[in-house]
């Protein structure tokens, strides 16, 4: 009696040279030089880089997509830091500021003089009277006479 290892060999001894005309085809394909010219960017990449190919192979390319987030959000902070920027003249170095926000200022500097301004009196308008104590002896003379 046959095992069903042997029954199946046997229907598929028939497929055997048809698979194996598909393997020599995908292998042709594969060593084709159309498909080794389309490999060559990763190639010259890596070189650029100075990273070998397998190294650019195995991590870089399997995580295009994790590369290609980093990279958008990269440049979004970027431009986000950018605009945040104050405007800055090239000669003097100084924030350039419009006439209204100047103004602004200037009243708010006037108001906060003003508020911590010294509301002490000048020492010139109020002298203390110096105190000088009388006698005591005289002052009980007059308190018995």
């Amino acid at each position: 009696m046959k095992t069903p290892r042997d029954l199946l060999l046997a229907r598929h001894q028939a497929a055997a040279p048809k698979l194996d005309a598909l393997r020599r085809a995908v292998v042709n394909e594969l060593n084709n030089q159309a498909t080794k010219e389309q490999s060559r960017p990763v190639s010259m990449v890596a070189s650029l880089l100075g990273c070998s190919n397998q190294f650019w192979q195995e991590l870089i390319c399997p995580c295009r997509q994790i590369w290609t987030g980093l990279t958008v959000i990269w440049l979004l902070l970027f431009i986000v830091n950018f605009s945040q920027r104050d405007n800055l003249s090239s000669v003097s170095g100084k924030a350039i500021r419009s006439g209204a926000v100047t103004m602004s200022l200037q009243a708010q500097q006037r108001l906060l003089n003003e508020l911590l301004a010294d509301r002490t009196a000048p020492p010139d308008a109020e002298r203390q009277r110096i105190f000088s104590p009388k006698p005591r002896s005289q002052t009980q003379a007059m308190m018995t006479a």
